[in-house]
């Protein structure tokens, strides 16, 4: 079967919720302040200089490893990361594609509990909170929300399209670390269980890498939540 050459998926950079979860949490507090929709959810200051240290380090790449083709979360802070790094890859140099948005990309929706902390979900939504550790952070569905498997069903169909229209192209998806598991699944066909014990070593950070090469018929991976621009 057709495949793409080489599969990169990057993380959004550290977004204001980010910082407002970590905080609230850290302070025991069951509110965070934010309001609006997850989907409009901006990068934070740390985020955009993470965005920006992408881009340089992409400016780096040799010509053979340079995305032929980007493909974006309709997510504000996923379309805020690749176009500050590719503005500045452009800067130095390295023009890189402009992101075609695939609103199959977006993050996990959990409907009636978008932007709630753990502890606000206990608060409000106690039966919600009673279920969720009955099914798993996985298995669980959220009102209105998906598991997932239903993350998992979406990303599948993304894939089969990237595949069938980017066939031996290098393909750079900039997306959100639920898509991540959901490739991982998919790809490496390891249970949720496998990778729930995984990320417990390895988190997926703000703008890390994961990437896959295409070697006999299959997509191998060969960097996972990789962060190469900020550690180098």
């Amino acid at each position: 079967m057709d495949t793409v050459a080489q599969l990169t998926i990057v993380r959004h950079g550290q977004s204001t919720a980010n910082v407002a979860f970590a905080n609230a949490q850290a302070r025991g507090l069951a509110d965070h302040g934010l309001t609006g929709r997850d989907a409009d959810i901006e990068l934070s200051p740390l985020g955009w200089r993470q965005a920006t240290h992408l881009g340089r380090w992409l400016a780096t790449r040799p010509a053979d490893q340079v995305p032929e083709a980007v493909v974006c979360s309709p997510y504000r802070r996923a379309r805020q990361t690749w176009a500050q790094a590719a503005d500045t890859a452009a800067t130095l140099g390295s023009p890189h594609p402009q992101a075609r948005v695939d609103d199959r990309l977006g993050d996990r929706l959990m409907g009636d509990l978008e932007l709630l902390t753990p502890l606000m979900i206990a608060r409000r939504f106690p039966a919600e909170a009673a279920q969720l550790a009955a099914d798993g952070l996985y298995a669980y569905r959220p009102p209105g929300g998906e598991t997932f498997d239903d993350v998992a069903a979406r990303i599948r169909a993304v894939l089969t399209d990237l595949n069938s229209r980017h066939a031996g192209q290098r393909i750079l998806v900039v997306a959100h670390d639920a898509v991540v598991v959901a490739v991982r699944h998919l790809l490496d066909r390891l249970s949720f269980t496998d990778l729930d014990a995984i990320l417990t070593g390895t988190p997926i950070a703000n703008t890390s890498l994961t990437r896959y090469v295409h070697a006999d018929g299959r997509l191998d991976l060969v960097e996972f939540a990789a962060t190469p621009h900020l550690t180098g």
